[in-house]
């Protein structure tokens, strides 16, 4: 299982980080979290629609028949890639490390009762994106689904 996300409190909002590491250059993580393809596989209710760059949008589609866009707030290849999506914020940073890169995904939002299912939801996505960026083929066989909220509820625990 992949590494376990922390959640911060910051300036009445709380935010989730999470971290990945990758035996590959930032340029190839950027390219599959940013290319539209990958994203829909790995973003939830992501649909591919997505003009790339500062101030572009993003469509999502809730798969439930109501879609809404985010806006792209910062878009620094290969290093940063930020959006809104509604009232939460994704901020993702990719490090050059000496055996690839390290990915920091940092999801702020405003529900802190939310956080647990938040957090396994982003676990699970996040393994997905792993297994793209690793050219691995996706298998969701193996989320822990059902334990994550249980896990990250103790984790959050005040």
């Amino acid at each position: 299982m992949s590494e376990y996300g922390q959640l911060f409190e910051t300036d009445g909002r709380y935010a989730l980080q999470f971290e990945r590491y990758f035996p590959c250059t930032p340029e190839e993580v950027f390219r599959v979290l940013t290319d539209p393809e990958a994203f829909v596989q790995w973003y939830p209710f992501a649909n591919g629609e997505m003009d790339l760059r500062a101030g572009g949008e993003i469509t999502f589609d809730d798969e439930e028949g109501w879609t809404y866009e985010g806006v792209i707030l910062k878009l620094d290849e290969p290093h940063t890639f930020s959006f809104q999506e509604l009232d939460d914020r994704i901020d993702m940073h990719v490090y050059e490390k000496s055996e690839g890169s390290r990915l920091v995904f940092i999801h702020t939002f405003d529900r802190k009762e939310l956080a647990n299912y938040t957090a396994a939801g982003w676990h699970g996505s996040l393994d997905v994106l792993s297994q793209l960026v690793r050219g691995e083929p996706v298998d969701r066989e193996n989320d822990d689904g059902v334990e994550l909220p249980e896990i990250y509820s103790e984790r959050f625990k005040d």
